[in-house]
């Protein structure tokens, strides 16, 4: 039986292409016609999706003056002429708007350029001798290897220069040693770009290490009132994220938040003492007189400038300050009635305690001990066959932080090795100033830091560390002599606004008076004091006697406390009154 031929229609595509091309055409015809429709629709969609968003962030007690301002608003319109006409066609604007087609963002080009890989294969083959041993079967790191697998993130600068990168390091890697990872941090320095400070991370976990162009500081924040409680002292300020904490700063015409390095004194303090070392120019005094102006609101302050070159002039005489010292003789009595001074806050605290009381408020009231350059005094001491003034410093130091007496030191890097066994155990608060190489920072901070140094250093910009926390970067506000003829109009007046009043004179007789009462210590001038009145017994505040000369705040001024005491404007005796309530020429080293 012969089987039947299918209908031609089923057997011809020559009508079945036409149709699926007239039916195409007819596609995008009516989709250019209805277009604008489309486009319309699609924006009233998302206008009431945007309106039911906001319905819903809208908290429930707003929603119904949200719907009264509506409602006006549809009243509003209706009685305007034309209004409900201006409506609609603003509504068809608004949707046409909302509803065109956005163009997708391009994409950034994958994988770096031919500059970039040419550095970063650079980078991978300087490794090789660092990272590559025999005998490995597959090693991470090989010449004319692949650096693909070695570097897991990188980003460059617009320079071309690497500006992070992150990489991975054999499982042998020695990098539990010092040694070891400085070879690894100097390659990546020298192959990175030079002139720019370089912070790494060792993730000895994942043996990954990140390497990290650090920002510099900011160098334009002057002195200022900070943001900061009792028992805080801002330092200074470091990188973003190496603190919590930000503080709001006036940096010329605007306010930003900025990250501080705070010191924390008082009874609970793990470093209730400081030690600043640095090169000369670096900025050591600066930072002094930054924490001498932060802690006169709250405390007493004694100044001690070895050098005696007059930079803290600008705080003599002012209410707070007991003394600026400059001579040896001077410092030697300031030093000497110091350490009476933290022998009796410990007596009379003891004994508050032992009463079941609380210490009176002149215990409580913070006595700041701020010694600058103490190899100088050192060295007259030693010339002149005195005793080292630093081992004055030993009770201070030692029972301070119970008596609420804080010691900061200052000296110069060269000096350190003058500094006495004291200083350098009680002070675990320690920063470093100015170009310094990591040897020196890990003698002083105990600890290498984790930046590259920089190539240009600004005054005030080092490293601190407090107790066994880390090295972060650091620098000191702008806090320079007032009356220094090359200190600008702004930072002078910036200073000079946070100095105290000037304390109210008090006559000589009655400074006398007080001394003769208090049965101070007085110098001959050989180093030896009158032990007739060094050991008599002084009546103190509370009733009782301290032993010894020790004379504080609430004997010279009659039990006040914690107020500010007046000091004398000059005294030319050098042998006269009590040495910490004496203000002397500071332009003037005796000895």
């Amino acid at each position: 039986m012969a089987r039947r031929p299918l209908p031609r229609i089923l057997t011809d595509s020559a009508p079945i292409a036409r149709g699926r091309e007239f039916a195409r055409t007819a596609a995008d015809g009516a989709a250019d016609v209805f277009h604008p429709l489309i486009t319309i629709t699609r924006g009233l969609r998302r206008l009431i999706a945007a309106g039911r968003r906001r319905w819903s962030d809208t908290p429930k007690e707003r929603r119904g003056s949200l719907l009264f301002l509506a409602a006006g608003s549809v009243v509003a319109v209706a009685l305007v002429p034309y209004g409900p006409v201006l409506a609609l066609v603003t509504v068809m604007a608004a949707a046409a708007w909302a509803g065109r087609e956005q163009q997708p963002a391009e994409e950034p080009a994958a994988g770096p350029g031919e500059a970039e890989t040419g550095r970063l294969q650079a980078l991978y083959e300087a490794l090789v001798p660092y990272f590559a041993i025999e005998g490995d079967p597959s090693p991470l790191y090989a010449h004319d290897g692949d650096w693909e697998s070695a570097f897991t993130e990188y980003a460059f600068d617009e320079a071309g220069r690497p500006a992070s990168l992150t990489l991975r390091y054999p499982a042998y890697f020695t990098d539990g040693d010092a040694a070891s990872r400085a070879r690894i941090e100097q390659v990546l320095y020298a192959k990175s770009g030079r002139g720019r400070e370089y912070h790494f991370a060792w993730d000895e976990e994942s043996n990954q290490l990140t390497l990290t162009v650090l920002p510099p500081l900011p160098t334009d924040i002057a002195a200022q009132r900070f943001v900061t409680t009792h028992g805080e002292t801002v330092l200074g300020f470091t990188d973003a994220g190496a603190v919590q904490r930000t503080l709001p700063v006036e940096a010329g015409e605007e306010t930003r938040d900025v990250p501080p390095v705070v010191w924390r004194t008082g009874l609970r303090s793990t470093e209730p003492h400081l030690l600043v070392l640095g090169q000369p120019g670096a900025g050591t005094t600066t930072l002094l007189r930054s924490i001498a102006l932060q802690a006169l609101p709250y405390g007493d302050v004694l100044v001690i400038d070895g050098s005696g070159t007059g930079e803290y002039a600008c705080l003599a005489g002012r209410t707070g300050v007991m003394g600026v010292e400059s001579g040896l003789s001077g410092a030697m009595a300031t030093l000497e009635w110091a350490a009476h001074e933290t022998e009796r806050r410990l007596i009379t605290a003891n004994r508050a305690r032992q009463a079941g009381r609380q210490a009176p408020d002149d215990i409580r009231w913070p006595l700041w001990i701020i010694l600058d350059r103490p190899s100088a005094l050192a060295h007259l001491s030693a010339a002149e066959g005195r005793d080292d003034p630093q081992q004055l410093l030993h009770v201070p130091l030692r029972h301070g932080r119970a008596a609420y007496v804080t010691v900061v030191v200052a000296d110069q890097l060269d000096c350190a090795g003058l500094l006495s066994e004291p200083v350098l155990t009680h002070t675990r608060a320690r920063v470093v100033l100015g170009p310094a190489t990591p040897e020196d920072v890990q003698a002083v901070l105990g600890a290498p830091p984790h930046t590259t140094p920089a190539a240009d250093v600004p005054p005030g910009r080092g490293y601190a560390r407090l107790g066994s926390g880390p090295v972060l970067r650091l620098q000191v506000p702008a806090t320079p002599d007032p009356y220094d003829d090359a200190t600008s109009e702004a930072h002078r007046q910036a200073v000079l606004d946070l100095l105290p009043e000037p304390a109210a004179a008090m006559g000589e007789d009655a400074t006398e008076d007080l001394s003769a009462a208090a049965g101070l210590a007085r110098s001959d001038g050989t180093g030896r004091t009158d032990d007739a009145v060094a050991g008599s017994a002084v009546p103190g505040a509370e009733g009782g006697t301290v032993a010894g000369g020790a004379v504080g705040v609430d004997v010279l001024f009659g039990g006040i406390g914690p107020a500010a005491p007046s000091v004398p404007d000059e005294i030319t005796d050098p042998s006269g009154p009590a040495p910490a309530h004496r203000t002397v020429d500071v332009g003037r080293a005796e000895g």
